[in-house]
């Protein structure tokens, strides 16, 4: 049924990411370890120079390394730069931790702050990925509402839609516009074009204030805005800047707008992976059910039960077996429930679960809609969840 449907997609989404990792591991591992290699071998040979050229012992100049090491964590460099824990860079540092960011360069090195990091993040994060959320929902609003306008335009070019905006002969179109809604394909590519400009725009800045070269502002900007935050390239780092204030405010902003792209990008981008989940297994679905519905068939032919006949009925395939009815399951079981009439049961009280949740979530009962119906995935809550109700989920054609 349902369920046995949502645990395939499931399944597949899984291992699809399994292989995708381990693709992505075979070409990260065969582009950089080599270079990894190299480097090793430059640093010994380094080492090896400069412990004989100063006569010193190799034991004690690791051990001096080591505690360099440490005090690299504590936030000490060879050039000055920016304390780490004054209230700008602070907040630089929870404006990293709430976003999900976490660069790693500044990280709370006493027991209490990291006993309040645990609570202060808990919160921050939930609340920034709820403004996340509530950011693409009235993108997507704002967008439904352009593209309304602009079909309205059209239609009153064409003389359905009269220019005082009463109803004409076109009603039927008209009343289409009520429930107007953007095309997932469209709002992904207004936020890739959003989140090239702001990506673009925040790398020239960069570029010449970080002493970075362009590709590698681009590269921060992807690891920055989407929230993977390495730590090798971090900005605002400096003691000074040229018109510092003004840097660091536009930092800010860059990292803000970015950040809202790229995550509502990335909800876009897993609405169109689950279509695609939907085509692959219904692809697969068609063909394994005619398959085993002509099995069925001839084996259930010309059976007889004893004490009543059996009549033939039609394969769903949503259950993917022959519907019994409630007499037959406890005939079959005796006086115990039927596992069939047990597994609907759940799957009822399972429905209605999520419509409670889903209902309080968003504060006035849900309105089921076909779209919602045939998507392939529960509703929920969150992104998702405002993703479904907002966009018109276009089935995938191949």
């Amino acid at each position: 049924g349902r369920l046995n449907a949502d645990n395939a997609r499931f399944l597949l989404l899984a291992v699809l990411i399994v292989l995708y990792m381990l693709c992505g591991a075979a070409v990260f591992s065969a582009i950089e370890l080599p270079t990894e290699r190299e480097a090793k071998e430059r640093w010994e040979e380094r080492l090896e120079n400069f412990t004989r050229r100063h006569n010193l012992s190799r034991t004690e100049l690791r051990l001096f390394l080591r505690e360099y090491e440490e005090a690299s964590v504590a936030g000490i460099r060879v050039d000055d730069i920016r304390p780490r824990w004054d209230f700008t860079g602070a907040f630089y540092f929870v404006g990293t931790v709430v976003s999900t960011i976490g660069f790693g360069m500044t990280t709370p090195a006493t027991v209490g702050g990291k006993i309040f990091l645990i609570f202060y993040g808990l919160i921050g994060c939930a609340g920034t990925i709820l403004f996340f959320n509530l950011f693409l929902e009235r993108l997507i609003t704002v967008i439904a509402y352009v593209m309304k306008s602009c079909h309205e335009r059209q239609l009153r070019r064409k003389g359905v839609l009269p220019h005082n905006g009463r109803r004409g002969s076109g009603t039927s179109e008209v009343d289409s516009l009520a429930g107007w809604k953007p095309s997932v394909y469209y709002v992904m590519l207004i936020l890739c074009v959003a989140s090239l400009i702001i990506s673009c725009c925040a790398s020239a800045m960069y570029t010449p204030i970080e002493g970075w070269s362009y590709f590698d502002s681009l590269y921060f900007c992807f690891v920055a805005f989407s929230t993977i935050g390495f730590g090798d390239l971090v900005s605002s780092q400096n003691i000074k800047y040229e018109s510092q204030g003004l840097y660091r405010f536009g930092n800010f902003v860059f990292i803000l707008m970015g950040v809202c792209c790229i995550y509502s990008l990335f909800n876009v981008i897993s609405i169109i992976i689950k279509q695609s989940i939907n085509w692959i297994l219904k692809k697969l679905d068609c063909r394994c059910c005619h398959r085993c519905q002509r099995k069925l068939l001839r084996s259930r032919r010309n059976v007889v039960m004893p004490g009543n006949v059996r009549s033939r009925r039609n394969i769903s395939i949503e259950s993917d077996a022959v519907n019994e009815s409630d007499t037959d399951g406890r005939r079959l079981s005796g006086e115990m429930i039927s596992m069939k009439d047990f597994l609907a049961s759940n799957k009822v009280s399972l429905a209605i679960m999520q419509k409670q949740l889903s209902e309080t979530a968003n504060g006035y009962p849900r309105q089921t809609s076909s779209n919602s119906k045939q998507n392939g995935f529960s509703g929920g809550v969150g992104a998702l969840a405002i993703m479904n109700n907002r966009l018109v989920e276009t089935s995938v054609d191949r």
